[in-house]
């Protein structure tokens, strides 16, 4: 392992330089015995730092901290200061070896995302079962998923029964369970009993695959912290080679000072001035961030979505599946000359061949058997209702508009909720009421965002009764109800022009996807959501709770924290010790402990970016 091998280099340079001083100050060895001695601890040491320069050279790209310490640690070993260029490979090789296991720590949380696909699928093929790869399995095959198996693609149960442990795809704790019917997701991981499933998506499309190509895109996209860094360090290292040349010449050209003490200044000053504490620390504490969220089943899809996150002031909620669940029951029902079982009756016949959730709801309500031979032909209406022929009656079900329309005076009565009323050609029959239920954190969610100082808005397509009735019961500060699509763009526009920081978009659907893609962060609600959400959003929350909008804000703020941390503390202390080195007052081990000591203390800090907590 990589290492094994830093650790087994670490101590043979280590050997080599306690082996140097002793022959140097007890034995008073001769200067050739300790070049060869300290060079080839060097040669050990620096060894991969001359293997970067060359393949920089290469690249075009001859500024950066490799250069500063191979022109340091050279230049220290021509004026004769063996031990000082040894020990600054030495402790860069410490330091780099603490940065790499903070960077494979963080990378754990991140990789954990990246193994929930099983490499097999057992899929049922001529009466047998077959062991295929998930790639050559095709929608409407069936796949068989015993205890203890990862499920391989997405797909509906058919048979049996079984709970599934789905934290790794969304950090929920809980099992779910799931028999006949209900959908479950590649990943999920059976815990106690076989089930038949029939596969929905081809491998390719399945929930897994796509947020393992998520995860690896989020890499490549930098925060405007990060995207700084790495130009500030193309420019600064041509600066610090220039501020050092200067400190060497102009006090031996122009002054006539000894040249081994301003030669020696000039070279703790390239050491002290490596930028290697910002250039690890900044993106090292990024990816943290983006591997903690992970851990919450919180996809973040860069380092530039994360910044953004920690500038929120404003998050704007869709109503149906993000704040609720989106499914309706029946709390009341008020009949117009007939019975409400008539009423009700009716109405889930006319909603038979409809799949809107209120429909379901009607048709749950309905406590007979459902025959379908009375039923005839249905005519959506679109943001009205439905007409549907019933028994040989023309039945309308739908809006209060669709009401008026046809003459009539819809009565809502006192109740609250989203209202379905019934007309036949007799007259009207009466309204059905039907309410949306919260989920279960919604209302926390929307609390610990106003304690937060953060403004919260819910923009729906819903009715003004059913919106404010949802909105009073959570906290909303703002609601804006009966939008269209291009309804929510433009109110969220206008939010995001008058806002002085970021505004946050939270949804599920298809129509949320054009506001998820404007927002400056959007977030969609990834268990349940559509593709065209998830493929707009920036953060996909895996298990669609609200409350984790507030986890996901937490975890970018605290990142923002540290990386600021890293920034102040990086610059003050190496400002402080290139004035004393170039004074004189501080030597090449005190530019020693600029360089890698600031560096190792920045990586240790940028590594709690994983130990944020969650709701």
């Amino acid at each position: 392992m990589r290492m094994d091998r830093d650790i087994t280099k670490i101590v043979a340079v280590s050997v080599l330089f306690v082996i140097g001083l002793c022959s140097d100050l007890v034995l008073n060895a001769d200067r050739l015995v300790l070049l060869a001695v300290f060079g080839a601890g060097y040669l050990v040491s620096a060894y991969g730092i001359f293997l970067r320069f060359v393949r920089n050279i290469r690249n075009g790209t001859l500024f950066d901290e490799n250069l500063l310490m191979l022109i340091a640690t050279l230049g220290a070993f021509a004026i004769g200061e063996y031990p000082e260029a040894l020990a600054v490979m030495l402790f860069f090789n410490v330091g780099e070896m603490f940065e790499e296991r903070a960077v494979e720590r963080s990378r754990k949380s991140v990789s954990a995302l990246l193994d929930i696909v099983p490499d097999s699928a057992n899929v049922v093929r001529g009466g047998e079962l077959v062991s295929v790869h998930p790639e050559k399995v095709s929608v409407g095959e069936t796949i068989i998923v015993k205890p203890g198996e990862k499920v391989p693609l997405d797909g509906v149960v058919t048979e049996g029964c079984s709970s599934f442990d789905t934290k790794t795809l969304t950090g929920e704790s809980v099992p779910r369970d799931a028999g006949p019917g209900d959908e479950i997701l590649a990943g999920f991981i059976d815990l106690s009993c076989k089930v038949t499933v029939r596969v929905t998506k081809e491998y390719g499309d399945s929930s897994a695959v796509r947020i393992m190509e998520m995860i690896e895109e989020s890499a490549s996209r930098k925060s405007r912290s990060e995207r700084f860094i790495t130009v500030f360090a193309r420019y600064y290292t041509p600066f610090v080679c220039l501020l050092a040349l200067t400190v060497a010449a102009f006090p031996i050209l122009v002054l006539g000072l000894d040249s081994g003490t301003w030669t020696y200044r000039a070279l703790a000053l390239l050491v002290v001035s490596c930028p290697c504490a910002l250039v690890l620390s900044i993106p090292l504490g990024f990816f943290c961030g983006i591997g903690c969220a992970s851990r919450f089943g919180i996809l973040v899809k860069g380092g530039n979505y994360l910044e953004m996150l920690a500038k929120t002031d404003t998050v704007v909620f869709d109503k149906t599946g993000t704040l609720t669940k989106g499914t309706f029951s029946v709390t009341d029902v008020h009949p117009d000359g007939i019975s409400e079982e008539e009423l009700v009756g009716l109405a889930a016949k006319a909603e038979f061949y409809s799949d809107h959730p209120i429909s379901a709801g009607i048709r749950e309500r309905n406590c007979r058997a459902m025959d379908s031979s009375s039923v005839g032909v249905s005519m959506a209406v679109p943001g009205m209702g439905v007409v549907t022929e019933v028994e040989g009656r023309r039945i309308h079900a739908g809006s209060s508009r669709m009401m008026m329309d046809l003459g009539h005076a819809p009565r809502d009565g006192c109740c609250s909720g989203t209202k379905v009323h019934m007309a036949s050609e007799d007259g009207y029959l009466g309204h059905i009421a039907l309410s949306d239920t919260a989920k279960t954190d919604s209302e926390w969610t929307v609390g610990s965002l106003r304690g937060m100082g953060i403004r919260t808005v819910m923009l729906t397509g819903d009715n003004r009764e059913a919106a404010e009735g949802i909105a009073d019961r959570l906290g909303i500060d703002e609601v804006r109800y009966e939008l269209l699509p291009e309804d929510k763009l433009r109110i969220l526009e206008e939010m995001i022009s008058g806002s002085g920081g970021s505004t946050v978009f939270v949804g599920d659907g298809i129509n949320d996807a054009p506001s998820l893609a404007r927002s400056d962060v959007g977030i969609a609600m990834g268990g349940l959501g559509s593709d065209a959400a998830i493929d707009a959003a920036d953060v996909v929350l895996l298990n669609d709770a609200p409350s984790n909008v507030v986890t996901a804000i937490r975890i970018s703020k605290r990142t923002m924290r540290i990386v600021r941390q890293n920034i102040v503390f990086a610059l003050a202390v190496k400002a402080v010790i290139i004035v004393l080195v170039s004074a004189g007052v501080l030597g090449m081990y005190a530019a020693v402990f600029g360089d890698v000591g600031v560096m190792v203390i920045a990586v240790l800090n940028a590594m709690r970016c994983l130990r944020t907590k969650g709701v």
